[in-house]
């Protein structure tokens, strides 16, 4: 049976270096869908697409249209989920769409992802960019939200310490095998 593995964690963690590590290698990934929603938003003009309504849902459909493709390996690694959308919704105090925790628990009752997730820890630092406009404060904050919506759905983490991004790599590639 495939394996489906989670990368989530605070903003800012490395998540994305690690996922495009992963790839590099020949690891199956997917990759995490707000950032690509609020590019696009924002090449259309949109400043701040995190403050529009409909936010939460239009990433929502991304990720279920990128883990909705047919795996080609036995192993896949994606950058943040449904359930991370969930945290991004309690953060920004969003109302979260009925269609989004439905989905959220028939991934969890299917077992569509490992029920070990990586928790990747912060750096220490945070590099912003247009779409990452936060705090290293407000990222730890935000960690703790995602940690716990994660628990709450049933997840154990398996935190994913600072160090060289190969390190942190083979650490999830040997708790994945």
């Amino acid at each position: 049976m495939p394996s489906r593995f989670i990368l989530t964690g605070a903003p800012g963690a490395g998540k994305t270096a690690l996922i495009l590590h992963l790839e590099s290698f020949g690891h199956e990934v997917v990759g995490e869908a707000a950032t690509d929603v609020i590019a696009l938003a924002q090449a259309g003009g949109v400043e701040r697409p995190w403050e529009r309504s409909e936010f939460i849902a239009e990433i929502a459909r991304l990720q279920r249209f990128r883990e909705a493709t047919p795996m080609r390996s036995a192993r896949r690694f994606s950058d943040r989920s449904l359930f991370c959308t969930l945290a991004l919704a309690e953060w920004l105090d969003h109302s979260v769409p009925t269609e989004l925790t439905d989905e959220a628990e028939r991934l969890v009752r299917e077992g569509w992802f490992e029920r070990r997730a990586f928790f990747v820890e912060q750096l220490g630092f945070i590099a912003n960019t247009a779409a990452r406009r936060i705090s290293l404060a407000d990222a730890t904050r935000f960690g703790a939200v995602h940690e716990a919506v994660y628990r709450h759905y049933g997840f154990e983490l398996v935190r994913i310490a600072p160090a060289a991004i190969a390190e942190r790599a083979k650490v999830i590639l040997d708790a994945s095998a």
